[in-house]
């Protein structure tokens, strides 16, 4: 079996460069459409695509980032991914800068390639507003 792990690492980036550019067209191209981005946070938030892709255009802004020491993993139609991620982003007025743990999960489609089902990331941050902010940005309500 092939190495998948400069296939995956090449699609994130892609798909941060995507976010850093505000490509929603990429975004949505590499993004499932039952994908959701969970925040470690306490207590945890997620987002659906459709709330993802609204954030990304406006409210949720990436400016950089930066992978550390890269885990990924094969395991039939999925890839794991997983790094440490320095970010320097915003929502809204709130700076979201820092050191982080990010976790992707893809899935492969038989026509079509990979896609991003699910983005897990966990901030060493006890802050209560952080699980409201990420709620205010859910389309559905």
């Amino acid at each position: 079996m092939a190495d998948i792990a400069p296939v995956i690492e090449t699609l994130e980036n892609r798909w941060m460069r995507a976010w850093v550019q505000r490509d929603l067209k990429t975004l949505k191209a590499l993004t499932a459409r039952d994908f959701i981005l969970l925040v470690g946070s306490k207590p945890p938030a997620i987002l659906d695509q459709r709330s993802w892709l609204d954030a990304a255009k406006e409210r949720y802004r990436c400016t950089s980032f930066r992978f550390g020491d890269i885990h990924v993993r094969r395991i039939g139609a999925l890839a794991l991914f997983a790094t440490r991620l320095e970010l320097e982003a915003r929502m809204d007025d709130r700076d979201w800068s820092g050191s982080m743990w990010m976790t992707d999960l893809w899935r492969k489609k038989r026509i079509g390639g990979w896609r991003m089902v699910e983005r897990v990331i966990s901030r060493p941050d006890d802050a209560p507003e952080i699980p409201a902010a990420i709620r205010s940005l859910q389309l559905w309500k």
